[in-house]
This record gives structure tokens, C-alpha cells and sequence, in this order.
């Protein structure tokens, strides 16, 4: 049988396959569930990634992209690294995060506002903020929810794991650089 894949039409698969690199090796999936035996977070995973790929494969875009799936991916490689076929299993599990967030299907989890909130303090210090990323997710996202945090953050400033102030890098142009350009490449494909 010659997959669609293979045969140029346009599905679900093909733009999985497209937007991963070496992502045809998901054609090579024998659904060993190998990926799913060794995910530290898979019991917390709507379906595992065999699941998912079957679910790729059989055209159910919402179901997957909607699925927390991708979310709890903790990107340890433990499934890459085992997979008999070499499929690149964290690579496809971070472009069904990106495809859920365009789609508008990323519900459920606060993933894509934290990155947000992370991306702009990389843009301007050139690092991550941790009290400036707590403020700002949870001051945007779940003011509520921020009262529960105080406690830890303080515990956190008294015992020196966090910051009052941002610090920027050294050379923080030449990163913007190439965050700049790596953005300019990621709108061309």
C-alpha cells in the first residue's frame, strides 16, 4: 500500500512530516510502544505517543492537538533515544505544540503563555527572569492564582534562588541577532 505521505496528498501527516525534521521516520513507527514505556510522564499523558502517531496517521487533527500529549513532554529524549525505528518522537511532540498553538487547540495548559512571558524577557535581558516570569505569567494569566505563589517566591528571594532585578547578558545585540534571524528563517518554511 503506498502511503499518502508518499503519494503528495495533503494531510495531517504529511504537514507532521514536514514541519519535524527527519519527520518521514514516523512512517517507520511499528507501534512497539517503546515511547510510551519510557516516558517518566506518560501515565499523566492523555494517550501515549504511539497512540498519537496512530491518531496522526489516521487524520484526527482536534483529537491530537488538543490532547495534553505534547504538553507533558519534559523533552528528556528517554523515548528518542529508545525508539527501534529512530523516530524522532520529542521533535514531533514539539511541532504538535507548535501546529496546537496556531490551531488555537493548545487548551488546558498554561505552555504557550508561559513561553510567551519567557520569550520576552530572552528578547530584552538575554536570560530568563524568574521572578519577573512569575509575576508577569500569573499577573496576565491567573492573578488569583499568584496570592498561592507569594509564599514560595519569598521563601525563594530569602534563600537567593531568585532576583529582585533582571540582569542582562554580555553581548545581548549579538543574541538578538540571532533570535532575529532565527525568526526570519522560521516564517520562510
Amino acid at each position: 500500500m503506498v502511503h499518502a505521505a508518499i503519494r503528495g496528498e495533503t494531510s495531517f501527516l504529511n504537514e507532521v512530516i514536514e514541519e519535524t525534521p527527519h519527520g518521514e521516520r514516523l512512517l517507520h513507527c511499528i507501534q512497539c510502544g517503546s515511547c510510551g514505556g519510557s516516558c517518566p510522564n506518560g501515565p499523566d499523558m492523555d494517550y501515549s505517543p504511539r497512540a498519537i502517531f496512530g491518531m496522526i496517521q489516521a487524520g484526527e487533527r482536534e483529537r491530537v492537538l488538543s490532547a495534553n500529549t505534547q504538553w507533558m513532554c519534559v523533552s528528556c529524549y528517554y523515548c528518542t533515544t529508545r525508539c527501534p525505528q529512530q523516530i524522532p518522537i520529542t521533535d514531533i511532540l514539539y511541532t504538535l505544540k507548535r501546529m496546537s498553538v496556531r490551531a488555537g487547540l493548545a487548551k488546558g495548559t498554561d505552555a504557550p503563555a508561559l513561553a510567551k512571558s519567557f520569550v520576552h524577557y530572552v528578547d530584552n535581558y538575554g536570560r530568563a527572569f524568574e521572578l519577573g516570569l512569575a509575576t508577569r505569567f500569573y499577573l496576565l494569566n491567573k492573578p488569583l492564582a499568584m496570592v498561592k505563589m507569594g509564599p514560595l517566591g519569598l521563601k525563594m528571594l530569602a534563600h537567593g534562588r531568585m532576583s529582585f532585578l533582571p540582569t542582562r547578558i554580555k553581548n545581548l545585540k549579538q543574541l538578538q541577532a540571532i533570535i532575529q534571524k532565527a525568526r526570519e528563517l522560521g516564517e520562510k518554511s
